[in-house]
Order: structure tokens, then C-alpha cells, then sequence
């Protein structure tokens, strides 16, 4: 992966470059943003220019606004586009398959798996589509204290092509606590020429200890990974809020069951930009500002927004909110939809 293959974050891979070329590379590193966005793309990018035989440096111009990159072209290079090379080594959350099962199971006996994963999803892929990859939708992956031992003995070895050894913990926030307790000392003080970089999402899910231990890269929301309104969720939407009106239980239950029977990263896709919805409407009735999502209907363009008031924005985003906590931990989708809906209408009546 090379910077200019990641859309929006010419300042911090500019950053990152310019780190490397004045030699002030911390072994422990953490990129906290969302993979959508290119936190672990951006990491494989860093790792991929810091082994590079040949970086290519454009000068005040730039390319694209980049002021560097990896040639792309020598054999680190090339093996790092393969996601191949040796002194590369990838972690990341996993739960047992119908084909790799057991107590002993760990991260190495999905690296072939994973890294197709990255390959299909150009290294912007979700944990839930990671999840859906694995056929393991309604399990919680999780890193574990076996992987923490593997990680512990690959930061003790040397590199094998003489380069800089790489270790990549995606989605650092799954570790658990025994995990993150064991790789503490390493994090530490990892052997010469090594770079350990932890992808993450979110930070409140961490150890504070493993936090203090890292630098942070803050990758920004592009907004390249906003979810798109599609014809389905637009109408989804719009036959959701009117049933909410009426509160016909026999059509509010059907909904619920067209919703529930799709796959959870669409349920959370749909929520998202139902909450997004919500909030386009508030800053339409209330700052005058105007609309971004054109629901293909004219009289609901038109009258919903006045729905959505200083009284009700603040419950109808705790009622998202909860909703989302609980898709994201394997809640039953049924009841999960019909108490959110119960909680939106009660809101719309507030307004």
C-alpha cells in the first residue's frame, strides 16, 4: 500500500513521511481513527515507506499534494503490496469457524484468510465485514493471550531481511486484558529496528497503560466511509417515521422483521444514516441550513423536518445510540429495533 492510494490523508501521511526522514521513528506507535477512513491502510503505508530500498521525494510540488513515497517498485515493496514479506506480522481479532476450531486457535491460523480480507476490501474493510468474511457474525472477535505470547516471541527475534521488523495489531481495542497485560514490557522495549504500530478505533476501550506506552497518529474521518443513502434506506426510512406515527404494531412488526433479516453490518449501516437522517433534519428546522439527503418524496422532504426540535435531537440520539451499542454486541436485532422504535415515537411527540 503506498500513500497516494489512500484518499484524504495527504497531511498525515506528509506527516508520517517527514518523521521518517528525520529519523524520530518511536518503536510503539498508535493509529486511532476508523479503518474506513484508512488507519490501517495508513499503517501498512507507514511500515511499507519505512523499508523501502528507493522512497521517491517530489519536492515543494509534491504529488498530489504528497511529499513522498515508497517507490512501490523494489522487492520490500512489492512484498508489502502482497502483504507477504517477512518481517511483516499482522494481529487482529478472530473467533473459532466451522473450519478452525478448538481451544488452541489463534490469529496464525487465519493469516491467509485475513490477509484475502485486505486484499478484497483494498485494507479499508470494517470489523463487522471482517466478521462476515469469517462467517462469524454473531460471535465477538477477540485477541488473545496466545497472541500476545506469539507477539512477545516475534519482537524478540531479529529481522529477517535486515530491514525494520513490523508488527501490526488491528483492532488493538479487542485485546483483552491478560492480552495487553502480557505485551506491556515488549511495547516497552522492543528489540532494535522495530516498529510496533496498534489500529484502533476507539481508545476508551484500552488500557490506559498500553496508551501511555505509544505515540499517537490521529487518522481523521475522511468522510469517504459516510454512508451513502441508498434507494432501500431512503425508503426504509421514510415507511419507518410514518408508521411511527401511527403505531400499527401488525406493519411496524413487519418492518422490523425486513430489517432483522439483514445482515448486522447493513443494520448498523441503516441506523447510522437513519441517525444521520435525524440530525440533517434537526439543522434544517432549527439552523436554516440545507438538506444533504433527498428522501424521494416530496411531501415527507418537505414536512418531517419540522419534526425534529431542540426538545426531542437529544433523546433521538441516546435512542440511536443504544441501539448501535447493542447491534455492535450480538443483541437480539428484533427486540433491539422495537424498542428504538417505541423510544423514537415517544421522542416525535415531544416536539
Amino acid at each position: 500500500m503506498q500513500f497516494k492510494d489512500i484518499k484524504g490523508q495527504t497531511v498525515t501521511a506528509n506527516h508520517l513521511t517527514e518523521i521518517i526522514d528525520s529519523g524520530r521513528v518511536s518503536h510503539t506507535q498508535l493509529f486511532l481513527g476508523d479503518t474506513a477512513s484508512g488507519s490501517l491502510a495508513m499503517a501498512i503505508a507507514y511500515a511499507q515507506y519505512l523499508n523501502c530500498e528507493h522512497r521517491q521525494h517530489y519536492g515543494e510540488a509534491g504529488r498530489d499534494g504528497l511529499r513522498a513515497d515508497s517507490c512501490g517498485e523494489c522487492p520490500s515493496c512489492k512484498k508489502y503490496r502482497q502483504l507477504s514479506h517477512s518481517d511483516l506480522h499482522l494481529y487482529f481479532p478472530y473467533a473459532a469457524t466451522a473450519t478452525v476450531k478448538g481451544t488452541g486457535i489463534s490469529a496464525a491460523d487465519f493469516q491467509g484468510e485475513f490477509r484475502d480480507f485486505l486484499e478484497a476490501k483494498h485494507q479499508l474493510g470494517t470489523l463487522d465485514e471482517w466478521y462476515e468474511f469469517m462467517q462469524i457474525e454473531n460471535k465477538q472477535g477477540q485477541i488473545r493471550e496466545r497472541d500476545a505470547d506469539d507477539i512477545v516471541r516475534t519482537l524478540g527475534m531479529k529481522s529477517y531481511e535486515g530491514g525494520y521488523k513490523v508488527v501490526i495489531i488491528w483492532m488493538a481495542e479487542k485485546m483483552n486484558t491478560q492480552t495487553a497485560n502480557k505485551i506491556l514490557k515488549s511495547l516497552e522495549e522492543p528489540t532494535p529496528n522495530t516498529l510496533i504500530i496498534l489500529v484502533a478505533e476507539s481508545s476508551d476501550k484500552m488500557l490506559s497503560t498500553i496508551i501511555s506506552r505509544t505515540q499517537l497518529v490521529k487518522i481523521h474521518n475522511t468522510g469517504d466511509n459516510i454512508r451513502v443513502a441508498s434507494d432501500e434506506f431512503r425508503t426504509l426510512y421514510v415507511t419507518w417515521m410514518r408508521q411511527l406515527f401511527k403505531l400499527n404494531m401488525a406493519s411496524l412488526s413487519a418492518w422490523v422483521d425486513t430489517l432483522h433479516a439483514k445482515s448486522r453490518e447493513v443494520q448498523k449501516q441503516f441506523l447510522l444514516f437513519a441517525q444521520e437522517a435525524v440530525r440533517d433534519s434537526f439543522l434544517r428546522n432549527n439552523a436554516g441550513l440545507p438538506s444533504h439527503i433527498d428522501f424521494g418524496d416530496e411531501k415527507f422532504n418537505s414536512s418531517f423536518p419540522a419534526m425534529i426540535t431542540e426538545r426531542n435531537i437529544e433523546m433521538l440520539n441516546e435512542a440511536f445510540d443504544n441501539a448501535l451499542f447493542a447491534i455492535e454486541r450480538n443483541a437480539y436485532g428484533k427486540i433491539a429495533f422495537m424498542e428504538l422504535s417505541f423510544r423514537i415515537s415517544k421522542a416525535l411527540k415531544k416536539r
